[in-house]
């Protein structure tokens, strides 16, 4: 049976790119797939047939031989046979249809490179409410590595030079085939380094680095809140071959304060005033982080009342806009009586209970509360 045309194969033109015939072997060869098509001869001789022509075109030289002199010039079988460029071709352009019926993949060219970014850092920095609230400059110190001062981050000894890896040639991956199905891996020997180092350095042990602390200046800008993060570029673990590092991310923790709860921008305080202050009125001083402000409280205050102190919260960290300050009134029940002072207090409530509907509005209620529950 005479061949077809490989180029009829493939469903290209004759001046198909390299991409181009690429594309087309993988989109046939996902569609004709054995694993795809069980039990079809079919589906089986299709995709020999599509497997044969890229094999054939994907390889400059042979390409230009069929161009000239059609099938009598290239061996069917160079491709099965080989180990040369259009084996290889068809390695790297089938190992990513694996990765696309299965979920996996090189990634492109970059499965090749071996160059690895380097990991990202995490660091948890406690800071009082105050470095919050105005913002603040911090050292910290963190593990790290760097070139190790003798072999200058070769990691071999000085006076000898890695070699390339035996294995992989230097590539730094490894080639698995088995039938139709071939997958690439990190080199067991080198471990995708692309290096073979007989000789290690004494001091890094042929890892090129070295574990060290660095001490590093972190700004807090005005405003942070919990869990906020600080990102500081190019500060996390060294990348790979020459791959950039990662970055550092500083996690603010605020510490609990004395006086103050923070609500995003608004701060929250009980302030105590005596049992005469909430029920005549009168001035209280009332703590804010940048002093004391006075507040006057109204006469018949009861517990629970918030006066707003505005703008003596937090700045917001994007502009220049401030948080307010709520002061939840306490009222304080006097104690150590002296006996002067309960005697008055005892007047006093004869005199209320009076009229206690009048003076004791919140009692009454509870009480008529209970009667209609009762009833």
């Amino acid at each position: 049976m005479s061949k077809r045309d490989y180029y009829d194969v493939l469903g290209v033109n004759r001046d198909a790119s390299e991409d181009d015939i690429k594309k087309a072997y993988r989109k046939l060869a996902m569609k004709y797939h054995p694993d795809r098509n069980p039990d079809s001869k079919e589906a089986e001789e299709r995709f020999k047939e599509v497997k044969e022509a890229y094999e054939i075109l994907s390889d400059a030289q042979k390409r230009s031989a069929y161009d000239q002199f059609g099938h009598a010039g290239v061996d069917p079988n160079a491709g099965a046979r080989g180990g040369g460029a259009g084996f290889g071709d068809f390695a790297d352009a089938f190992s990513d249809i694996f990765g696309d019926i299965f979920g996996g993949g090189r990634g492109g060219q970059g499965g090749r490179s071996n160059v690895y970014r380097g990991a990202d850092l995490r660091y948890n920095l406690e800071i009082t409410l105050e470095e919050a609230a105005r913002g603040c400059e911090r050292q910290i110190r963190i593990p790290s590595h760097e070139n190790c001062d003798v072999c200058h981050g070769t990691g071999a000894k000085p006076g000898t030079q890695p070699k390339t890896c035996s294995t992989c040639g230097g590539h730094g991956q490894v080639r698995m085939s088995q039938g139709f199905f071939s997958i690439q891996q990190t080199c067991p020997t080198c471990h995708g380094s692309g290096k073979e180092i007989s000789d290690p350095c004494v001091k890094c042990r042929g890892a090129g680095q070295v574990k060290t602390n660095k001490t590093l200046n972190v700004k807090i800008p005005a405003g942070v809140d919990e869990g906020d993060r600080i990102r500081l570029s190019g500060e996390g673990e060294p990348g790979q071959n020459g791959g950039p590092a990662g970055d550092l991310y500083v996690v603010t923790h605020i510490k609990p304060h004395a006086v103050f709860q923070r609500d995003g921008k608004d701060l929250h305080c009980e302030m105590p005033v005596s049992f005469a202050t909430a029920a005549l009125g009168g001035e209280v001083e009332i703590p804010t982080l940048d002093g004391v402000v006075k507040v006057k409280i109204s006469p018949e205050t009861q517990t629970g009342r918030v006066y707003r102190v505005r703008g003596k919260g937090i700045k917001a960290i994007r502009g220049n806009d401030y948080g307010d300050l709520m002061c939840h009134i306490v009222v304080e029940t006097p104690v150590s009586l002296t006996e002067r002072q309960k005697e008055l207090l005892q007047e006093f409530e004869a005199i209320s209970q009076g009229d206690s509907a009048k003076h004791n509005p919140r009692a009454k209620s509870f009480m008529d509360k209970l009667k209609d529950f009762f009833a």
